[in-house]
């Protein structure tokens, strides 16, 4: 998609960001209750503050995509956040923003990434395995993917 832009989460992308994000945890979950989310209440304080990365996708004004990477330890961070707009899927903005996130895992001298998703949610496992992350448990509900980096 050529109009769409990656840029780092600024304070005024809140409403828009926290917004965006539950809509798409609502879309696959009965029911969500924002107050276990409580990062997304304050993403610059959650996110930027501490010293980790949180991404947003633009199409001209309009907040179309998320992601974050937390730096977790020396060399592990785990992506967190990744969420686009129902319009704008399948049109690789996901794949953009993780691919971003990979990148600044990559200079931030990362060896790992990974991700934790539902193990029933196949569209964001479909979307991690074709950014070259593997499944490496599945537990509770869950899978695990990972992607090794070089360095």
């Amino acid at each position: 998609m050529r109009d769409l832009s990656i840029r780092p989460f600024r304070p005024g992308d809140q409403p828009a960001a926290r917004g965006l994000i539950l809509q798409g945890l609502s879309e696959h979950f009965a029911a969500v209750d924002a107050s276990l989310n409580p990062d997304l209440d304050d993403i610059q304080g959650e996110y930027i503050v501490r010293g980790h990365l949180f991404l947003v996708a633009e199409r001209g004004p309009k907040l179309v995509g998320t992601g974050a990477l937390r730096v977790e330890q020396e060399y592990v961070g785990r992506i967190v956040r990744v969420s686009v707009a129902p319009e704008f899927r399948r049109r690789r903005v996901g794949r953009a923003l993780v691919m971003r996130l990979v990148e600044a895992a990559t200079v931030l001298g990362l060896k790992r990434v990974w991700v934790e998703t539902n193990d029933d949610w196949a569209d964001a496992i479909a979307l991690y395995r074709a950014c070259g992350f593997e499944p490496y448990l599945h537990a509770g509900g869950s899978v695990y993917l990972e992607r090794r980096l070089a360095g």
